[in-house]
This record gives C-alpha cells, sequence and structure tokens, in this order.
C-alpha cells in the first residue's frame, strides 16, 4: 500500500485527505481481515491544491508532474512479487503508476480506467486547465508536456491497450467524445454495464487481455452515482453506477490474475464530515477483495 496525498491535479483541495481518511476508517484491517497479505509503505509527502496563474491551461504542471515521477519511483523500486495498491489522491498520480509499471513490463501492460470520465481534456481543449480532466490524453500522447514524458516511452499506452468502463457520455463535453470516436480506446459506458454488470465486467476485462497481459485498474470513486455515494471530489449526479454495480463490477476486476496494481482516486473526505461513507466504501471494498 503506498499513499499518494495529493490534490495538486484537482479542481481545489480535498483529496490529498483521502490516504489518512481511509486508513482511519479501517482500511488496513478491513484488507487483512479479508485475507490480504498486506505490506503498509509510507505516504509520499502531502500536497495540496494550488491556483496556478503561469499556467491557466495546465494549472500546477510542475507539482503534479514531480509527484507523478515520485509515484514511478516508488512503483519501481517495489518488490516485484507484490502488486501495488495505490491510495490516492487526485487521477493524476495513475500517470505515475503506469510509467514506473513500464519500467518493468512495457510490452504487455493495459489500462482499465473505471471511472466516471473519459479525461481526454488537452491543454488546447480545456476550459479548466485542470490536469484531472486529462488522465487518458497524457496516457496516449495527445497532451504534449512534460507529464506526457514521465514514461520510458511515448506514448505511454496505446489506444488498444486502454479501456474506458462506466462513464456516462452525457456527462462528457463534445469536445472530448468526438477524440474518444477518433480513437481506436476500448470503451464501455454506464448504460452498458447496469443490465448486467457481473457479465458485462467480463466481457470488458477479456477484451483487453486479448491485447495486455498485465492490467492497470484505476478505480475513481465518481464513476458511482453520487446522488448515492457523494464521496468523489467531481460529483456526477443522476449518472455512473449504482455503489452495488460498481463493487460488482470491481470485483471481477480484482479477481484476475493479470492484476498488476490497483489505483484507487479522488475521494474527497470533506464530503463526508462524519466518516461515514468512508467506512460504507471500505467495508464494501474489502469484500469486493474477499
Amino acid at each position: 500500500m503506498i499513499g499518494v496525498p495529493t490534490s495538486a491535479g484537482a479542481h481545489g483541495p480535498g483529496q490529498e485527505k483521502a490516504p489518512v481518511a481511509l486508513r482511519e476508517a479501517g482500511l488496513v484491517e478491513a484488507l487483512r481481515a479479508v485475507g490480504l497479505d498486506l505490506d503498509v509503505g509510507s505516504d509520499l509527502p502531502v500536497t495540496r491544491f494550488q491556483p496556478d496563474t503561469e499556467h491557466r491551461k495546465q494549472q500546477s504542471i510542475g507539482r503534479v508532474t514531480a509527484v507523478a515521477t515520485q509515484v514511478a519511483g516508488r512503483i519501481e523500486a517495489r518488490d516485484r512479487g507484490r502488486i501495488p495498491l495505490v491510495i490516492g489522491g487526485d487521477c493524476t498520480i495513475t500517470l505515475g503508476v503506469i510509467s514506473g509499471l513500464l519500467r518493468g513490463m512495457p510490452d504487455d501492460l493495459g489500462l482499465l480506467y473505471l471511472d466516471g470520465d473519459i479525461d481526454l481534456n488537452t491543454p488546447a481543449t480545456t476550459r479548466s486547465g485542470i490536469l484531472d480532466g486529462m488522465g487518458i490524453a497524457h496516457v496516449i500522447g495527445l497532451a504534449d508536456d512534460a507529464l506526457s514524458a514521465i514514461g520510458p516511452q511515448q506514448p505511454l499506452l496505446p489506444d488498444e491497450r486502454i479501456l474506458l468502463f462506466g462513464y456516462d457520455p452525457a456527462e462528457q463535453d463534445a469536445v472530448q467524445l468526438e477524440t474518444l470516436e477518433r480513437r481506436k480506446i476500448f470503451r464501455y459506458t454506464s448504460t452498458a454495464v447496469r443490465d448486467d454488470p457481473k457479465a458485462t465486467a467480463r466481457q470488458a476485462l477479456d477484451q483487453l487481455q486479448r491485447h495486455a497481459k498485465r492490467i492497470l485498474l484505476h478505480f475513481d470513486v465518481d464513476v458511482i452515482d453520487s446522488t448515492e455515494v457523494p464521496l468523489g471530489d467531481f460529483p456526477h449526479f443522476n449518472a455512473g453506477l449504482s455503489f452495488d454495480n460498481a463493487m460488482t463490477c470491481l470485483n471481477v476486476f480484482l479477481a484476475t490474475p493479470s492484476l498488476a496494481a490497483f489505483v484507487i482516486t479522488e475521494i474527497n473526505p470533506d464530503h463526508d464530515p462524519d466518516g461515514r461513507l468512508v467506512r460504507k466504501f471500505v467495508q464494501r471494498l474489502a469484500s469486493a477483495f474477499s
């Protein structure tokens, strides 16, 4: 377990508190109780959101790149017999995880992106300049900056080794959807998942595994409908997956022997003052691992 307490790439502060909140909610004990052999490493330094007037289209690009580079170093230096569980923090930390994994498996890594958004904004198309919304664009090389260049290869991953799962098209802007239509990225919308989440998750996993032998699982909690569980830093109301459906899919994805790493992002404890939702999330996450 590696904690990455950062909100540098986010819309505002809060996500940097998530690793501590998850531990205080009993994450370590819950995972060990279901049989996980869990080593708990130290957290990276706290990096809090700050507005960046010098880089309006790439907010805090230097600080986000520095955090992702630190994450890559920790992943590369890990015991290769163990699977990293990375708890963030905003979505940009996944770029660091990809970079660190690629240093040991450049030819067979795939990304399963369980997220409420497709994150295909670029510095040229963004309105906000928030790097949190550009993750996939950086992975496939559409955003040509220091953050795209942190890994041992560019682009970090080809289209056919990326699968977007659980996003709601109605929550994406037209420019991002047009970009997605031009790419060969695999995709499953929230609507496609709802009727039979377990079967759809298995189908998606099988599809990605035809192109990738090892799978990095990225789980942004905003894939869960915020009307039900408003933990996500950037909430999606009346959209996304139900909590039960999201956890059913997560159970399928975590069971694969191909799992290379698991990243949890976008929990903002400020949305949960009494800690009730974080505790609920921890218990369901442990159940998915079991």
